[in-house]
């Protein structure tokens, strides 16, 4: 077991090392790849085992459980796809003179580095060192959103770093206070911050520290996942990032920061009850909803619109951990997939879009599906995939979150969020519409598609088909980490 689970973790480190031993090659671009697709498997192989409780390996550091795996998959998924699309996307960067071997070379390292870290935080048995590997993650992604070194990438890159420097810091009081109350409730030393331990000590936690340092990991967390009030460096880092490293950082990263959330939940839950952390996640969830969907109305720049996209969906996710149900946890977690492949390909899309324009502005872009049916099919298939449309996954997982609020007695809550999904349903369609459809402008470049960038799309395509006709098989999955986490029935 413990080979199996370090797999996720070394196999990004060894592509890292490759990748700086060799320099950006074919090669070492592939063993990245190879890297990802590991995270993948053993997601995939670990989806039998967790069934009847968390599996550990390394002694008692790593932890697999059925919400590790879950995102082991939307890592390894994500990751495959934004990996393989890199190499296309570095080679035409080079050829076009907007980067250079040495930051090629830099890419080439960061980027298994960026995986390593969330596949870290997301096994890792201590909050302690989730903590840790999630702030790796600022570290590694700060570099990979500066990769052009424009003005607008460092200013961006500076106000993430400062941003979620801010949150990581309020996440590590909000640990500390953990540690604190978990001591002083009879855990040993060593373990204060053992997820299980935190579990089985919960109800002995001091409820005034407790809550406090409940409201700072909300904050915290809720910063990396971009959630209110400390959002306002998403849209500036997605906006400037190389186009796979906005998928990674929207599709994954966010989620990745969430699950830390749901892990805190599960803890403050048995400490304090379901209904503090809940009003919270609704506080949050409705104002990020609100937010997102108001700057989508007026949004003119495609890769900001996607990233205000992301906060919708955070905001929703949010919401669903609030309501706390079997039903909304699982729920979420498929809406989690889902819009990780969906973005994904918007993302891939939207890049090949900005390298042929030399802008991201909606007004300069249209009829990119008669231009390119490859690059404007991936754009129109993700498009339909955030906008919840049949058959994708997420017509299904939004369903499901509107059940599970209406069960919880959350009828308000459900209907507020309804009117604010339809106003960023009317904004991605007014703004979807007037890209992909109608004739293109005369002179309009050439969109090129590198293949290695097309396959990505195609198989992102594939995967949002079978995730969206048959989720099936992950079901039971979804089910088996709600119950984990304590979801109330």
């Amino acid at each position: 077991m413990s080979i199996l689970l370090l797999i996720p973790v070394l196999a990004p480190l060894v592509a890292a090392i490759t990748a700086g031993a060799l320099g950006w090659r074919r090669a070492s671009a592939l063993v990245t790849v190879g890297a990802a697709l590991s995270v993948l498997v053993v997601g995939a192989v670990l989806v039998t085992q967790v069934g009847a409780g968390a599996r550990y390996g390394v002694g008692h550091l790593l932890r697999a459980d059925a919400l590790s795996v879950t995102m082991l998959i939307v890592i390894g998924t994500v990751g495959s796809l934004a990996t393989w699309a890199s190499i296309g996307y570095v080679d035409a960067e080079l050829a076009h003179g907007h980067t250079d071997l040495r930051a090629a070379r830099l890419y080439g390292v960061l980027l298994p580095l960026f995986l390593a870290a969330m596949a870290l935080a997301v096994l890792a048995t201590s909050i302690g060192v989730m903590w840790v590997a999630i702030e790796a993650t600022t570290v590694a992604t700060a570099f990979l959103v500066a990769h052009r070194r424009t003005r607008a990438a460092l200013e961006a890159t500076w106000k993430y770093v400062i941003i979620c420097s801010v949150g990581i810091a309020l996440a590590l009081l909000g640990t500390v206070l953990l540690h604190f109350v978990s001591l002083h409730a009879g855990a040993s030393a060593g373990s204060t911050l053992d997820i299980d331990v935190l579990l089985a000590h919960a109800r002995s936690l001091d409820p005034a520290v407790t809550r406090l340092a409940a409201g700072l990991l909300l904050l915290g967390y809720g910063a990396k996942a971009g959630l209110v009030p400390f959002h306002t460096w998403l849209a500036d880092a997605h906006s400037q990032a190389p186009a796979p490293v906005s998928a990674l950082m929207s599709g994954v990263l966010l989620s990745v920061a969430m699950s830390a959330l749901l892990r805190v939940k599960s803890v403050v839950d048995l400490a304090l009850g379901t209904g503090f952390l809940r009003v919270g996640l609704l506080v949050v969830g409705l104002l990020t909803l609100a937010v997102a969907a108001a700057l989508l109305f007026v949004q003119t720049d495609v890769k900001r619109m996607l990233a205000y996209s992301s906060m919708e969906n955070m905001g929703l996710v949010a919401i669903a951990a609030a309501a706390g149900t079997r039903l909304a946890i699982a729920a979420l977690l498929l809406h989690v997939l889902a819009h990780g492949v969906g973005k994904t390909l918007v993302f891939l899309a939207a890049g090949q879009v900005q390298a042929a324009h030399g802008s991201t502005s909606i007004r300069d872009i249209t009829g990119v599906l008669s231009r390119s049916r490859l690059v404007g099919g991936g754009f129109l298939v993700g498009l339909a995939v955030l906008l919840g449309l049949p058959p994708f996954a997420m017509f299904a997982s939004e369903l499901s979150i509107s059940r599970a609020l209406a069960d919880a007695h959350l009828g308000w809550v459900l209907g507020t969020a309804l009117v604010l999904v339809a106003v960023a349903f009317a904004a991605l369609v007014r703004n979807g519409s007037r890209m992909l459809l109608g004739p293109a402008a005369p002179g309009a470049p050439a969109i090129s598609v590198p293949w290695t960038l097309g396959a990505a799309l195609v198989t992102g395509v594939a995967i949002s088909l079978v995730l969206g006709v048959t989720a099936g098989p992950l079901a039971d999955l979804f089910q088996t980490a709600a119950t984990q986490l304590g979801a109330s029935r």
